[in-house]
């Protein structure tokens, strides 16, 4: 088991890691749109910055696994309010394209840091190594 850990993502807030690799397998931690830089601000404007930056922050985490978006098996997207639905999937679409994983969609009543929007996802590892 492989713990990962990138600074092109934002460290993780708790005791847990970004990602874990195991068997071949990349097993992400939930991302919400928090800068990469080392902040722990939360990037509030809306739903579409949140989502575009939790996308790239779980593309980041993916790709230092040795895996990527187009690896991607399964995801679970966490909403604080299902009225998003139609603008996270829009942002979600153009960042997978044809690449069409298994996923999840589930409203909650708070995310970390008052998030709008998290995302997690599991996915093969195409070229890992250490």
């Amino acid at each position: 088991m492989e713990f990962i850990q990138t600074k092109k993502a934002p460290s993780a807030i708790g005791p847990y890691s970004q990602a874990v690799v195991i068997n071949d397998m990349v097993y992400t931690s939930g991302q919400i749109a928090l800068t990469p830089e080392g902040s722990d601000e939360l990037l509030k404007e809306n739903i579409d910055v949140q989502t575009i930056a939790v996308l790239q922050n779980l593309k980041a985490v993916l790709e230092e696994a040795g895996s990527s978006l187009n690896d991607v098996v399964k995801t679970t997207i966490f909403l604080a309010d299902m009225d998003s639905f139609a603008a996270v999937n829009k942002i979600y679409d153009k960042a997978f394209g044809e690449h069409k994983p298994a996923r999840s969609t589930v409203a909650v009543k708070t995310l970390p840091k008052n998030a709008l929007v998290e995302i997690d996802a599991v996915a093969t590892v195409s070229n890992y190594s250490f």
